[in-house]
């Protein structure tokens, strides 16, 4: 790169995971139980009226990896200390951040449930690894398909920098209410140089019903 600014080309790549986690697997990869694969083709008939982010929701996690991966949506921040990481997130729906303690500590056995979950990490070599579990069971995994996620989910994120500009982002959802086994996800992301977070708040929600689709 001429200007030593990170190649952007696969921005846009990067945000078809906001609207399809699973768009790189095979249909077995991603084995539904009956009554979740139900609701999701149902959330896709329906025109996906009933995403929680049309109703200034947050987005959950992963979605909230992946609407924050490129210029095409929003920019995200990592803010890294020895005992916490803190990820700011610049969404479509509010500002919002996350906690990942590096302390020690394990999940918790009994969570407040949460749209984002409670985070703690390690680091294995240069890659942290995030696990988060305390979900509300009210998140979609993603915003073209719905894909579900109960209360008993379990996401993994393992963040690794490549170089300069380029980070790849594994992503393991282990949820046994919704799907017969865990299904990985691998996703690149992109620096966005010269850029700030702005402030984002969602607004007039309740006018989500009339829209024009």
């Amino acid at each position: 790169m001429p200007d030593g600014r990170p190649d952007l080309s696969g921005v846009w790549s990067t945000t078809a995971y906001f609207f399809d986690l699973a768009k790189d697997l095979k249909p077995a990869d991603v084995a539904m139980l009956p009554w979740a694969e139900a609701l999701q083709k149902q959330r896709e008939t329906n025109d996906h009226k009933d995403d929680p982010m049309a109703y200034c929701m947050p987005p959950g996690v992963p979605r909230i990896d992946t609407s924050n991966a490129g210029e095409a949506l929003h920019p995200f921040k990592i803010v890294q200390t020895p005992p916490l990481v803190v990820l700011l997130y610049e969404t479509s729906v509010n500002s919002i951040f996350r906690q990942v303690f590096l302390d020690g500590r394990k999940l918790p056995a009994d969570p407040q449930p949460t749209w984002l979950g409670y985070s703690v990490g390690h680091w294995q070599g240069n890659t942290l690894v995030v696990d988060t579990t305390g979900f509300n069971g009210r998140v979609w995994l993603d915003t073209g398909k719905g894909h579900p996620q109960t209360e008993a989910g379990h996401v993994t994120e393992s963040f690794t920098r490549r170089d300069f500009g380029h980070m790849d982002l594994e992503i393991t959802i282990d949820d046994p209410k919704a799907y017969q086994k865990p299904w990985h996800v691998k996703m690149p992301v992109v620096l966005l140089p010269d850029t700030d977070l702005i402030e984002t708040v969602c607004e007039n929600e309740k006018d989500e019903q009339h829209r024009a689709r």
